[in-house]
């Protein structure tokens, strides 16, 4: 295993989270707040362990998959840790664990925080929360390879462990312009955001800290009562929009803007996200529109569509309170909260071209039972889909599920109901937010003992990197590879 390109792509890390720190150290020296120079600090710290890391450029630059996994599993973990520092250090985070709590939230754009008054935070700091969001939500990697020219690696192995779906392609041959790509219509989409809400009389703050948190589907508010604070119905309509745009995969976007109209409308990932949308929004309308609206089927609607946007696409921002709504509407929104936003989009859960595969995997070997001498290939978009990629589906599934169960276990020692403890659990690892009962959209993950907000942790990074680079890096073999490798390197050099 190449180790010094990996610990040489984790100081590119650090240079890239000292650079991202500075923007709420200028925040907080706009509105004259001493939090500023905790931010400064660790953005110098930050700088100086990347620079030394990236002192020496390593001769051989060439990784494989296996690095690839590590370098993504061990930059998440970095930022996770480093990024928690400065809510730590300004005291308005007590507990370090709490602190990486929020900080894994923001980074993986889970959502889910420990905080009981966000208001009480200072703007540097409301900025950096909702800015992680932003970081997490194409992935720190992806911009690395968009600003950072590395020659000579196998660098579509980063871009494949760190983008979410079943399988990462180019939209040109080099990686960096794929990379670029996705990062110029990420920031566009944000940009644009932030024009219509601001155009809704949102003020500038608020509207850039919500773009960053719709952007990522993330759900951070600076509001206690998320976007329940903002009465206004175009506010809440033009959140609702973009959270599902950012649930769509970017390479219709990019299908779009290369004018290939019908290829992008062809997919049929993209119809099944908005008729599983389209079902549970009308399910829940009608279910909740005389109890909880007095009949007023716009009002239902309005809530409805906003809180199954947010759930679908794991953004997490809340206009209702859906844990007091009738069970069918709990049920269907604990539905969407595994199905997920679509493969190559900034969301999270399972996915829905997971699901379409599996669904038709089972379609066919059940045909292979009926008529055991047919021959039918999977296919999506009408393209034969490779075995290995229903293989990885079919393995992805069983190992969410077993990661699930065993979460739940640990968690359920806490003592909470049950209803708190499995949705605490999919609303993490599938990088939701809120979930039901005490979790959910009025509130937090506070309650939890030091050992369930660990396992929630690490719930959310495996969840956000779709659970392979990390238990790559937990395997026992990778470290012992890689530290013998690496001493036998550094051996050799003395002698």
């Amino acid at each position: 295993m190449n180790g010094f390109m990996i610990l040489y792509l984790l100081g590119l890390i650090f240079l890239i989270q000292s650079g991202c720190l500075l923007l709420p150290v200028t925040v907080g020296l706009f509105y004259g707040e001493k939090e500023w120079k905790v931010y400064a600090l660790v953005a110098a710290v930050s700088l100086v362990l990347g620079l030394l890391l990236v002192l020496r450029k390593p001769k051989k630059n060439v990784f494989y998959a296996k690095e690839g996994f590590v370098t993504v599993a061990l930059s998440w973990i970095v930022l996770s840790l480093c990024g928690a520092v400065p809510f730590r250090l300004t005291g308005e985070i007590p507990h370090y664990i709490d602190a990486v709590f929020e900080t894994a939230s923001g980074f993986t754009t889970t959502g889910a925080s420990i905080l009981t008054n966000v208001e009480a935070l200072s703007q540097t700091s409301l900025f950096w929360r909702s800015f992680t969001h932003w970081i997490g939500g194409m992935g720190v990697l992806v911009l690395l390879l968009a600003v950072v020219p590395l020659a000579g690696g196998h660098t579509m192995q980063l871009m494949r462990a760190e983008s979410p779906g079943p399988s990462v392609g180019k939209f040109v041959p080099k990686v960096r312009q794929t990379a670029f790509i996705l990062y110029s219509i990420y920031f566009a989409m944000t940009i644009l955001e932030i024009v219509f809400l601001l155009a809704g009389g949102m003020p500038w703050f608020d509207s850039i800290c919500t773009a960053f948190g719709t952007a990522g589907t993330g759900g951070f508010s600076i509001k206690n009562s998320s976007m329940g604070f903002y009465q206004s119905n175009y506010l809440q309509a033009v959140v609702t929009v973009f959270m599902i745009l950012f649930a769509v995969n970017f390479s219709v976007y990019y299908l779009l803007l290369a004018k290939k109209f019908r290829q992008a409308f062809k997919n049929e990932e993209l119809w099944c996200f908005f008729a599983i949308i389209s079902a549970s929004v009308l399910c829940i309308t009608f279910n909740i529109k005389d109890e909880f609206y007095g009949g007023n089927f716009y009002d239902a609607f309005h809530h409805s569509v906003f809180s199954v946007a947010s759930i679908i696409s794991t953004t997490g921002y809340g206009t209702a309170d859906f844990a007091k709504w009738p069970q069918l509407s709990q049920y269907i929104l604990l539905i969407l909260m595994f199905v997920g936003a679509c493969a190559g989009s900034t969301g999270g859960g399972l996915k829905v071209s997971r699901l379409v595969l599996l669904f038709k995997s089972s379609a066919r070997e059940i045909s292979k039972i009926i008529h055991p001498r047919s021959v039918k290939a999977v296919k999506l978009d009408g393209k034969r889909v490779d075995s290995a990629v229903v293989k990885n589906t079919a393995s992805f599934f069983v190992i969410s599920m077993i990661v699930y169960v065993v979460s739940v276990f640990i968690v359920s020692f806490d003592g909470f109901d049950m209803t708190t403890s499995l949705t605490a659990v999919a609303a993490t690892m599938n990088n939701i937010g809120p979930g039901l009962s005490l979790v959910g959209p009025t509130g937090n993950y506070s309650s939890f003992s030091n050992l369930s907000k660990i396992v929630m942790i690490f719930d959310m990074l495996a969840g956000r990197l779709e659970y392979f680079p990390i238990l790559v890096l937990l395997s026992p073999s990778i470290w012992k590879d890689g530290f013998f490798a690496l001493r036998r390197k550094i051996s050799f050099k003395k002698n």
